[in-house]
This record gives C-alpha cells, sequence and structure tokens, in this order.
C-alpha cells in the first residue's frame, strides 16, 4: 500500500468501503461488553441525589414538623397518635444503602453476569452492527473524500497537512453521526439499558426491546420518529471531536514513524499500538457530551409529560448540580477501555485489509 500521506496515489472509494466496513466489524464483535459496561454506569443516578430524594420525602410525612406539633393538647388521641407516629419514624430501619453508584467497571461487569447472564454484556449488538460497519465504511470514504476536496480547494500540494486531515476528521465525524451513529445509538441504548436476565426465559418474553428492528420500529411508533434523533447535537459534537483527533493524531504519528523508517507501509503491530495511543485523545476531552448524550437518548417521550432532560446544557448543568462535576465522567474508565483498544483494532483491520486488497489488483 502506498504512503497514506501522498495524496497522488488515490484509494478507490469501493476499497475504503469495504476496508471500513471490516473493520468495524471486528473492533464491535471484539469490544462490545465493554460499551455495555460504560452505558450502565453513565445511566446511574448518582447516590447523593437518592439521599436528598429521601431526606425531602420523609420531612414532608404526615405527623412530622411544625404542623403536627401544633396539635392541640385538648385532644391528646391525635397527640398520642402523632408521638406514636414520629417515634416509629425515628425507629424505623433506614432500608440498606444502594451501593451500584460506585461500582466500577469490573463490579459492574460482575452485576449484569450474575443477574442477567453472561451474553447480556452483548445487548445491543445487532444494532451496533446495524450501525458500525457502514459507519465505518462512510467515516474512511467520507474522510478520503473531504481530504481530497480540501486539498483540491486550498490549492496546497504534497502530503496533507495537519489542519487538513482536522478539518477532514470533523467532517467525517460530523457526517456519520448524522446518517448512521445517532440512531443506531438511540436503539442501542434502550437494548442495553433494559434489565432482564437472558437465563429466565419469563423474563425474555417481557422484554420491551428484542432486536434493532423491532426496537426502531417501537420507538418511532410510541415517540414518533424524531425520538430516533435524539441526543443528535451532543453526538454529533462527540462524533466530530472523535474524528479530528484520532485521524489527526494518527496520520501525524504514522508520518512520523514512515519517514524514521524510510518505509511506505506501517507494519501491523506498529498501526495497531498507534491506532491505540491516538484513540485515547478524543474521550478524555468529550466524555461529558457522552454521558449527557447517553441520558437524552435512554429517556422515553411520553405525550405531555416534560422530559428530565431537554439539551444538552440544560442536560449537563442538571446533571453537574444533582449528581456533581465527576457525574459528568461517569463512565470514562470502560469507554477508555473500550476506545483505545477499539481505534487500535480499527486502524489495525482498515489498513491490513486496504493493503491486502491493494496488492491483490482487485482495486487497482
Amino acid at each position: 500500500m502506498a504512503k497514506e500521506s501522498d495524496p497522488k496515489k488515490k484509494k478507490n472509494p469501493v476499497l475504503n468501503l469495504v476496508a471500513g466496513g471490516t473493520a468495524g466489524f471486528v473492533e464491535s464483535s471484539i469490544c462490545h461488553p465493554l460499551d455495555t459496561i460504560k452505558t450502565r454506569m453513565q445511566l446511574r443516578r448518582q447516590q447523593s441525589t437518592l439521599h436528598a430524594v429521601r431526606a425531602r420525602s420523609s420531612l414532608m410525612e404526615p405527623g412530622i414538623g411544625r404542623r403536627s406539633m401544633s396539635t392541640s393538647l385538648a385532644e391528646p388521641k391525635k397527640w398520642k397518635s402523632t408521638i406514636e407516629q414520629a417515634t416509629s419514624n425515628a425507629e424505623r430501619p433506614r432500608p440498606p444503602k444502594v451501593v451500584e453508584a460506585s461500582l466500577g467497571p469490573f463490579g459492574t461487569a460482575k452485576r449484569i453476569i450474575q443477574r442477567e447472564g453472561f451474553f447480556s454484556l452483548y445487548k445491543g449488538l445487532t444494532a451496533v452492527w446495524t450501525g458500525i460497519v457502514p459507519k465505518m465504511a462512510i467515516r474512511f470514504l467520507t474522510f478520503e473524500q473531504y481530504r481530497e476536496g480540501l486539498q483540491k480547494f486550498t490549492g496546497q500540494k504534497g502530503e496533507y497537512s495537519t489542519s487538513i486531515n482536522l478539518t477532514a476528521g470533523l467532517a467525517c465525524g460530523l457526517t456519520e453521526a448524522v446518517l448512521i451513529v445517532t440512531p443506531a445509538e438511540v436503539c442501542k441504548i434502550r437494548m442495553q439499558s433494559q434489565f432482564n436476565s437472558l437465563i429466565d426465559p419469563s423474563q425474555l418474553a417481557r422484554r420491551k426491546y428484542t432486536n434493532v428492528i423491532q426496537t426502531a420500529y417501537t420507538i418511532t411508533k410510541e415517540e414518533g420518529f424524531g425520538a430516533l434523533y435524539k441526543g443528535i447535537i451532543p453526538t454529533m459534537l462527540r462524533q466530530g471531536c472523535n474524528q479530528a483527533v484520532n485521524f489527526t493524531t494518527y496520520n501525524i504519528f504514522k508520518r512520523k514513524v514512515l519517514d524514521y523508517q524510510n518505509k511506505k507501509e506501517l507494519d501491523h503491530w506498529q498501526s495497531l499500538i498507534l491506532g491505540g495511543v491516538s484513540g485515547g485523545f478524543g474521550p478524555l476531552a468529550n466524555n461529558p457530551l457522552d454521558v449527557c448524550k447517553t441520558r437524552l437518548q435512554k429517556q422515553v417521550i411520553k405525550p405531555g409529560v416534560e422530559p428530565r432532560y431537554t439539551g444538552v446544557v440544560q442536560a449537563i448543568s442538571l446533571i453537574y448540580k444533582e449528581e456533581g462535576f465527576f457525574s459528568l465522567w461517569k463512565g470514562i474508565t470502560p469507554r477508555l477501555l473500550r476506545i483505545v483498544p477499539g481505534q487500535a483494532i480499527t486502524f489495525m483491520t482498515y489498513e491490513a485489509v486496504s493493503s491486502a486488497l491493494t496488492k491483490s489488483g482487485y482495486f487497482a
């Protein structure tokens, strides 16, 4: 395969589609359980919020507070009842603390496997396959097309500049978010977030979402077609940021390595390492957007009911206010564990398939 940074050697668009789609299929099949863990962690409300709600509700229980203490002494039965109720409330054992909010990625995985079975880690995989194969195909195709177009538009010669790679990465991320990622993510998150044990036939029979087609149909029927595009703004921002960073850093590293070794093609292990390193920068920068996106896409739209999260800014501010700053970084560990090896596998597979098909003469 010719050196990628050399724009004189154009890749066949079909080659980009095939290599990108194959890379997406391989990557998702290996890394999907980590995405399920990340989603479950992000959907968990912070425990401080639950304690605050419980405290407010207990203060509003009848028979407790100034209003009840002002009961007339001329009504001994009512006064006695008030004292007994206050005493019983004070002595009533508190419900055990829910520890789910403090579970890490390994604890979350263990809880899912124990309660729902091992293959519950693969919930939503059909939605991912349906989305990721065309997503990766579109990603690599549009990236190459955008940067070739930008090269012609700017009149630059020689290697693709960093600014062109950055802009092309941003554009391809926005494109895939609109065409593929947002509706696929909505379906995937609905399937991942529902609790049902795959080892209990009765629960399997009662589950609302069964596969990606049925999930998309149910969402559209109950909430309207627009519900498939809930969270599109944070999804576009996340995908645009990710691909701008991924493609820019990968091509910078790749150019340095190839120039240093005076080679035209990376070894497979080199593209694996460079892909993993470049994939880690995006999540560190945009995890709050990912948390916001997950909350927006999980909530069900009901007629006449005001949704809890209404937009990017409102969702982020509400999560920060009720759950604290670090709640915006929920799921960062499994997300990094998911994306870093995922990007490593993606770039390695793409380079390997692209090189093999080019050498075979199918896409000369």
